[in-house]
């Protein structure tokens, strides 16, 4: 692949939406097939689009990718001779990776990951839905409100109340119920129905636990249920909407930061 290429490939998988890694070979020592500043895309599929080197710098890097994408954060690798790996990790910080290839280089590779801010689907077209909706933004969150709400500043994505599924939503995305009164019961059901793992509403508990009683009389399954979080936010004394707001993202970035953690954690234990 041409060097040149590699950004036109960067450029369509940041389209689709799909995490992937951009790896980069920063340094090299002694005889590899690796040469500095080659490029290439790692997708979540673990399918490498550019040349780094044999086969013994692929598998690390295949690794380390899946590592960096799972944790969110870039990380340095080097990729060495079996007999010279003596630790996790090198005393400059870098991963250690076993090389058995014949050459008996040494290979530097920097592992970006990238991947889109995650969703915060606000229902609800109240001042308060609509203050989350600009704090989400300014948090940097790509946020999406129901068709035929007027857009704010946030530029919001609109979306079909009764087909969620272009907004692809996965685990890691945030959903918060701010309708107060207006269809709350059909909005919390659709929330529910995603794979977002944080559903929230601004709420008081008992109104949460009528509507989730109802929901699991229903037939809901009562694991989706108990994702709910309400009252949304974290318990800063809020009174008008931006404060309310702010407590609601709050416990967003705090929810957000320590699935990040969690997954780290994950990764050093099982490596």
């Amino acid at each position: 692949m041409a060097r040149f290429e590699i950004f036109d490939t960067i450029e369509r998988l940041r389209r689709t939406g799909a995490p992937f890694c951009v790896a980069t070979v920063m340094r090299t020592a002694d005889a590899t097939s690796a040469k500095a500043g080659a490029k290439a895309a790692v997708t979540e599929a673990g399918e490498i689009l550019g040349h780094l080197g044999g086969a013994c710098v692929q598998r690390a890097v295949r690794t380390a990718a899946a590592a960096a994408m799972a944790e969110g954060a870039p990380r340095v690798i080097r990729v060495k001779p079996s007999e010279k790996v003596v630790a996790m990790t090198d005393p400059d910080g870098a991963h250690l990776y076993k090389s058995g290839c014949p050459s008996g280089g040494t290979v530097d590779l920097l592992i970006e990951p990238y991947a889109h801010p995650p969703r915060l689907v606000v229902f609800g077209d109240t001042p308060i839905a609509r203050a989350i909706a600009a704090h989400g933004a300014l948090a940097g969150l790509r946020v999406a409100r129901p068709m035929g709400i007027e857009a704010g500043a946030e530029a919001a994505t609109a979306f079909d109340p009764d087909d969620l599924g272009p907004l692809h939503l996965g685990e890691g995305d945030f959903v918060v119920i701010a309708s107060q009164g207006k269809g709350d019961a059909d909005a919390l059901r659709r929330g529910l129905a995603t794979p977002a793992r944080r559903v929230s509403m601004v709420a008081s508990r008992r109104k949460a636990r009528v509507l989730i009683d109802r929901m699991i009389g229903e037939g809901m399954e009562r694991e989706r249920v108990e994702r709910l979080k309400s009252p949304a936010g974290l318990d800063l004394g809020a009174v008008d909407p931006h404060e309310i707001a702010l407590s609601v993202l709050a416990e967003i970035v705090l929810w957000r930061h320590a699935d990040r953690a969690g997954r780290a954690a994950e990764d050093e234990r099982s490596a």
